[in-house]
């Protein structure tokens, strides 16, 4: 006895077609068309598509703000991020003060989010104090489930940077054991010196944000990352690019045939840096994340590096951050505003919306991008990210003639904004599941917290796979 959907059009990152699937317990058992089978549930697909559970490889969940003392939403609030069609999220896990990479990662499993999170998870380490330690604990990491690890070049006098010295040392003893690096590539001093320079000359409000983190800083730390991967010739992840620059340096590297990868998030492809300029800090704060967003002419070239094969994943970059509280922080500082925005809940109806819907990208490009690399890279498919006999049944009917508007009061993310509040949506997630299981009905949560998993990592991952 198990699950049978019918008639639906099934998307992969290859294919178009329409079947029926089966699922028995937590698998999909057979793809076909007019499959019969004594099923407990059947749930008809007609007119809708049917693509595996997406997968968000960028989330902050009850991590430390980068400025502040006071940790993102926490793992409870990813019923919304079910809801949005989203099954899996590759989460950070940051070092807990005084602790060790390992320590903090089982922590962050066995408590943190144990009995609260509604989606699968895997994690990333995420360096937050440099120990001489932390570097043999690189090797065991694979031990634990855990694949991969990132470093900061930015944020710097803060416990997140990381220098050049640290980085190449990360970066080797990861290539030992097949840990993949992610990097956030911005240049730390320059940022310094510009956002100096922006308060004593009294400029305070949010825009500065945008104003002190350049393109220039962002392009120049991705072909430093790049160059240093190079030279120990080990695979580099460079996450949530903005800007063309960036984009540029990532292609170049590949033509190269160097195993240098990127992802960018959703609100580079959707959002442009004018929302910073609103006189109400209000509503300037909610866009203040890092990378800055950028004009509409990089907006438009991280679609054409989507679309080239050049960005491998779109993420969210999700922080839980509020505004009524924790964003407050920089009323008259935009440096002290707390860097981050969610989104993760609206990952899969912006990106459809925004480019399927508007012949920007294709179906496949869609899944491949949302779902398909993302299980790749972090060495979890095809267990997830994808529809095939075998893997978990993580599905998502969705349904393409859905019309409406992106409301907070629909799909509550745990803070109190959403950045994407008003925008067009054009189709969503009708049903989704989870291993097996319909957790959402009718775009609305049936299922319960803590129905998601840990999912363990495989090391020598996607990124590993290509040779110079």
């Amino acid at each position: 006895m198990g699950i049978l959907i019918k008639n639906g059009t099934i998307l992969t990152a290859e294919n178009e077609f329409k079947a029926d699937i089966l699922v028995e317990g937590e698998k999909i058992v057979a793809i076909g068309e007019h499959l019969h089978a004594d099923a407990e549930r059947v749930i008809q697909a007609e007119g809708k598509y049917v693509f595996p559970g997406g997968i968000d490889q960028h989330t902050h969940f009850e991590a430390l703000c980068n400025s502040g003392d006071r940790d993102t939403a926490g793992y409870e609030t990813t019923k919304a991020v079910i809801v949005g069609g989203t099954t899996t999220i590759i989460d950070y896990a940051p070092q807990d003060p005084g602790c060790g990479l390992i320590e903090s990662a089982l922590h962050r499993i066995h408590v943190r989010a144990k009995g609260k999170t509604c989606v699968d998870f895997a994690l990333h380490s995420l360096i937050t104090e440099v120990t001489d330690s932390m570097f043999e604990e690189i090797k065991e990491l694979p031990k634990y489930g855990i694949a991969s690890i990132k470093a900061f070049m930015a944020y710097i006098g803060s416990p997140l940077h990381v220098d050049d010295g640290t980085l190449v040392r990360v970066m080797e003893e990861s290539k030992k054991v097949g840990v993949t690096v992610f990097v956030h590539a911005e240049n730390g001093e320059i940022i310094k010196m510009l956002q100096t320079e922006c308060v004593k000359a009294g400029k305070t409000e949010p825009k500065y944000h945008a104003v002190s983190r350049p393109p220039m800083v962002e392009t120049e730390a991705t072909k430093r990352a790049i160059y240093l991967a190079e030279q120990i010739d080990t695979p580099v992840f460079i996450v949530h690019i903005s800007c063309k620059g960036a984009a540029d340096a990532v292609a170049e590297a590949k033509a190269k045939r160097q195993r240098v990868y990127g992802e960018t998030c959703t609100q580079y492809l959707t959002t442009t840096k004018e929302k910073l300029d609103n006189p109400d800090f209000n509503e300037a704060a909610k866009y203040v994340c890092s990378p800055a967003l950028r004009d509409e002419q990089e907006l438009k070239a991280m679609w054409q590096g989507v679309r080239d094969g050049i960005l491998s994943a779109i993420v969210s970059d999700h922080c839980g951050i509020d505004l009524t509280e924790m964003k407050q922080e920089g009323r008259n500082n935009f440096v002290d505003i707390p860097n981050g925005a969610p989104g993760a809940a609206d990952r899969i109806n912006m990106i459809w919306t925004n480019g399927v819907a508007q012949n920007k990208i294709s179906k496949q490009k869609f899944v491949e991008v949302c779902a398909t690399l993302p299980a790749k890279i972090n060495g979890i498919y095809p267990r997830k990210g994808t529809i095939a006999v075998g893997s978990d049944a993580d599905i998502v009917i969705f349904d393409p003639t859905y019309r409406g508007t992106i409301r907070l009061e629909d799909n509550p993310n745990g803070v109190d904004y959403n950045i994407y509040e008003g925008r067009e949506q054009i189709g969503r997630p009708e049903t989704v599941l989870l291993r097996g299981k319909v957790v959402v009905d009718h775009a609305t949560f049936v299922g319960k917290l803590g129905q998601g998993e840990f999912i363990a990592s495989e090391a020598y991952a996607y990124c590993y796979e290509g040779r110079k």
